[in-house]
């Protein structure tokens, strides 16, 4: 049973993550109107500054138990929003003056993830039956 440990945290964190996530777009869709997607907005941020905060926590200041980072980080984060995850990684590059990487990472992952939304979008609507 042991090794289904982390497993086993990554899935517990996910599923707070995932409700997390849904009862602060379904706030923000209520409180603050559908005009501008200010759920994802909210969860994306908050995920970065959650992000931030964790794993500096953890890599700088505390010597954190094993089971941190699979049901703080990688369980309820990366249900939460995968977005803090791209954030953290962008940091660590900026950190070490990666620039071009930095560049990289930014613009490709935001042309490409539209890229293949649409992609997604265009075989949805006329490739699958």
């Amino acid at each position: 049973m042991e090794q289904w440990h982390p497993y086993l945290l990554v899935a517990a964190g996910g599923a707070a993550g995932a409700l997390a996530r849904f009862v602060v777009s379904t706030w923000c869709a209520g409180s603050l109107g559908a005009g501008f997607p200010w759920g994802t907005f909210l969860v994306n941020v908050t995920g970065c500054f959650a992000v931030g905060l964790v794993l500096t926590l953890v890599e700088e200041r505390f010597v954190a138990r094993e089971a941190v980072r699979p049901l703080v980080v990688i369980g309820f984060l990366g249900a939460y929003t995968t977005f803090s995850t791209f954030g953290w990684e962008t940091h660590r590059l900026l950190s070490d003056a990666e620039w071009l990487r930095v560049a990289a990472n930014v613009l490709g992952s935001v042309a490409a993830g539209l890229l293949a939304l649409r992609l997604g979008v265009l075989l949805a609507r006329h490739g699958v039956a």
